[in-house]
C-alpha cells in the first residue's frame, strides 16, 4: 500500500480523529445511562424535600412520588400539623427513611434567653416524634435579628440554648442540626449565616449530637469556596442540603459544580443523606435526572 502523502494526511487527520472520538464520547456520556429511577444514585444518598417537590400533591402522595423516582429518603419542615403515624407507616411500607425534619423554626428565636425554656420543651416533644419516624436528625434555626442585641450576643444565646438541649439529644440519640441561612436573598435579617459562624457555635456547644445542617445553597451565597469550608469545618458537619444558585433550583441549573462538591464531600467521608431542598425548575422526573448527573465523577 502506497504511503499517505503529507497533504492527504493533513486533510484526513481531523476527520479520522473526530470519527474515532464519537463512540468514546457516547460511551462516556452520563446522560445516556440515566436510569428510570434517577434519584437512586451510585454515590450520594439523596433525600427529597417533600415541602418543595410535588407541592400540589397531598403530603403522603409526595412521599410516594419520591419513592417512584428512586429517592431512598425524604425530609420535611415542621412536624406539627402533620399525620406522623401515617408518615411513619408509609415510610415503612416503602422502605424509605425520614432523613430529618424541622424541630425549631425561625420564631420565637433561639437567640433570646427568654425562649430557651420553650425550646427545651419543644426539643423533648420533637425527639418523641423523631422516634416514631425512626429519624435521627432534626433541624433547629437560630432566629432573626433581635433589636438591641449584637450578633455576638445572639450567637452566645444560641450556644446557651443548644447546651441546654444537648443532653436531651444525647439521651435520645437524635442529632440537632443547626442551619445557617443566607441574608442576601432568602432570609434578610437572620442572625446566623455562613458556615464559619455555625462551626464556632457548634464547637462551643461541644456535643456529638449538636452539629450543622450544611445547606450548600445558603453557603454558596454567603461565603463561596464550598469545598474549602467543608474541609475546614467537617468535624461539625451533621447533614447536607443542596440547591443551585441562582434560583434555588436543582443542581446543574446554576453556578455550583455539584459533581466536584459532592465528590469532595464523599472524599471527606460523609455518607449521610443529602437533602434536596430546592424548587424543581422542570417536572420532578426531569429534575431528578439532574441529581444523577451531579453524582457522576
Amino acid at each position: 500500500m502506497a504511503p499517505l502523502s503529507r497533504r492527504a494526511f493533513v486533510a484526513t487527520a481531523p476527520i479520522a480523529a473526530a470519527s474515532a472520538a464519537l463512540p468514546i464520547a457516547r460511551a462516556q456520556d452520563p446522560a445516556a445511562a440515566i436510569p428510570a429511577r434517577p434519584a437512586a444514585t451510585p454515590h450520594t444518598r439523596f433525600a427529597a424535600n417533600v415541602e418543595m417537590w410535588w407541592g400540589k400533591l397531598p403530603f403522603l402522595d409526595r412521599i410516594r412520588a419520591a419513592h417512584a423516582l428512586g429517592f431512598p429518603a425524604f425530609e420535611f419542615w415542621p412536624w406539627r400539623g402533620k399525620d406522623i403515624d401515617a408518615i411513619a407507616a408509609l415510610a415503612g411500607e416503602l422502605g424509605m427513611a425520614c432523613a430529618q425534619f424541622t424541630a425549631w423554626g425561625f420564631s420565637p428565636g433561639l437567640n433570646e434567653a427568654k425562649n430557651h425554656d420553650r425550646f427545651v420543651d419543644e426539643i423533648e416533644a420533637s425527639c418523641a416524634v423523631a422516634k416514631r419516624l425512626g429519624c435521627d436528625k432534626m433541624t433547629v434555626v437560630g432566629g432573626n435579628d433581635v433589636k438591641g442585641m449584637t450578633q455576638a450576643e445572639m450567637h452566645e444565646q444560641i450556644v446557651l440554648g443548644l447546651k441546654r438541649a444537648a443532653p436531651i439529644a444525647e439521651r435520645e440519640g437524635v442529632m440537632l442540626i443547626l442551619e445557617p441561612m443566607n441574608i442576601r436573598i432568602d432570609h434578610k435579617g437572620h442572625c446566623l449565616y455562613g458556615s464559619e459562624a455555625a462551626v464556632r457555635i457548634c464547637r462551643a456547644v461541644d456535643s456529638p449530637m449538636v452539629k450543622i445542617n450544611w445547606d450548600l445553597y445558603h453557603c454558596e451565597i454567603s461565603e463561596g469556596d464550598l469545598c474549602g469550608h467543608l474541609r475546614d469545618g467537617f468535624d461539625q458537619l451533621g447533614y447536607v442540603q443542596v440547591a443551585d444558585n441562582p434560583g434555588r433550583t436543582e443542581p446543574g441549573t446554576g453556578e455550583i459544580h455539584y459533581p466536584r462538591v459532592l465528590k469532595e464531600l464523599h472524599g471527606l467521608g460523609y455518607r449521610g443523606y443529602v437533602g434536596v431542598e430546592c424548587r424543581p425548575s422542570k417536572p420532578e422526573a426531569e429534575a431528578a435526572q439532574a441529581l444523577w448527573l451531579a453524582d457522576q465523577w
